[in-house]
């Protein structure tokens, strides 16, 4: 990696005695960012730090901004990239030029991904005190900010926090101010995504289904292609919580054709998931007992097994319904024995293990698996939540 750095020491060596502490921000400064930190992301940690401190076009806001943004995303699969990354848009925060006012308000908005890749990475209370410094710097800093930042991320980023806490009114009053402040289509559909997502971990799937209609406009004719399939999909899985599966039907032929384009194995997957409650839901049992077969195992070879489990859960409810007690006891077992090896937290293992035993005793219901499912859904992103046998 030391070779590496060389070319792109050279290259930034003319300009490492210039200072710019004095000039202003400017919205053509995102020009040539996504490639700037595109390369800095090529090298190790310690060495894009270097490259920062050497190299001043590293040290913009707009390199802030994105490496915000790659943060957020690194928080669906890998907390710890999530926190790193965050973490390097806090150290070019700190350097960025244009005076302390406008420093203070780039800071802010890095400390809002350090609190959100604490939060993914199950550090409530880091995340909180991350959001905190976030708000007072963000305020500290408002009279250097020329309207180039979006303060509806921050609002968004701590409203994920405040569900996390299960905290959902003020979750959504944030969300509320969130797409108030929305500057772009694309930000408030995306905000209109978190606004759903908290009402159904809340429980209200009709709420959910109403924010995502609403988002359905924002994101016609050329939204972000992800942005769409990822509406598409949570739109489709909350009418079918609602027994709408005729509705869910067309949504999920959009999704289906979404992630071919996209080109994501998870992203097909998770569609065939959806796409076995649909059959379910219309009746062709057959159907959805195979497709469930293969999204088990699907998802346990690609090392996904929370959502092996729940798969096989819901393959369970179906077998159940067809007095295949058998097979259902089989599944019980590896159920459970996915999360023990998982090390989930307290009360989603124990309630995983009130199936088993009511398994094996015959006394398991559908309903019982129904409600179990629907448990453990909303319990992969609450841990205090507990399950009423």
């Amino acid at each position: 990696m030391a070779e590496a750095l060389l070319p792109a020491l050279g290259e930034a060596a003319p300009g490492l005695a210039r200072s710019r502490a004095t000039d202003l921000p400017q919205a053509a400064d995102r020009s040539g960012a996504a490639r700037r930190l595109a390369r800095l992301l090529s090298f190790e940690p310690q060495d894009r730090r270097r490259l920062v401190e050497l190299a001043d076009e590293h040290r913009s806001w707009a390199v802030v901004e994105l490496a915000g943004e790659a943060s957020a995303r690194a928080a669906a699969d890998d907390a710890a990239e999530a926190l790193e990354l965050a973490y390097f848009a806090l150290f070019v925060a700190e350097r960025v030029p244009g005076g302390d006012a406008w420093r203070a308000r780039v800071q802010g908005y890095a400390w809002a991904f350090v609190g959100n890749a604490r939060r993914v990475g199950s550090d409530l209370d880091g995340a909180e005190a991350a959001f905190a410094t976030a708000r007072e710097l963000w305020a500290a800093g408002s009279a250097g900010d020329p309207g180039l930042l979006d303060p509806s991320r921050l609002l968004d980023l701590e409203a994920s926090l405040r569900r996390a806490r299960r905290r959902f009114a003020e979750a959504l009053d944030l969300l509320g101010r969130a797409l108030a402040a929305a500057p772009t289509s694309a930000r408030a559909a995306s905000i209109l995504l978190n606004t759903a997502f908290t009402h159904e971990q809340d429980g209200d799937c009709e709420a959910a289904a109403a924010a995502l209609a609403r988002a359905a406009p924002l994101l016609a004719g050329g939204g972000e292609r992800r942005l769409v399939w990822v509406h598409r999909l949570n739109l489709a899985v909350n009418l079918c919580h609602l027994g709408r599966h005729a509705e869910a039907a067309p949504l999920a032929a959009e999704a289906r054709e979404l992630a071919v384009a996209l080109e994501n194995e998870i992203d097909l997957l998770r569609v065939l998931w959806l796409e076995s409650r649909i059959a379910a839901g219309l009746g062709r049992r057959e159907e959805a007992v195979a497709a469930l077969r293969r999204v088990r195992r699907d998802f346990a070879s690609k090392g996904i097994p929370y959502d092996a489990a729940l798969a096989t859960l819901e393959l369970a409810i179906l077998l159940l319904e067809e007095n295949a007690n058998a097979e259902v006891r089989a599944l019980a077992g590896e159920m459970v024995a996915i999360f023990e090896s998982l090390e989930v937290h307290r009360e989603a293992l124990a309630a995983a293990q009130v199936f088993w035993p009511a398994v094996e005793q015959e006394a398991a219901t559908a309903e019982l698996g129904r409600r179990l499912l629907c448990y453990l859904e909303r319990a992969r992103h609450d841990p205090e939540l507990r399950f009423e046998a």
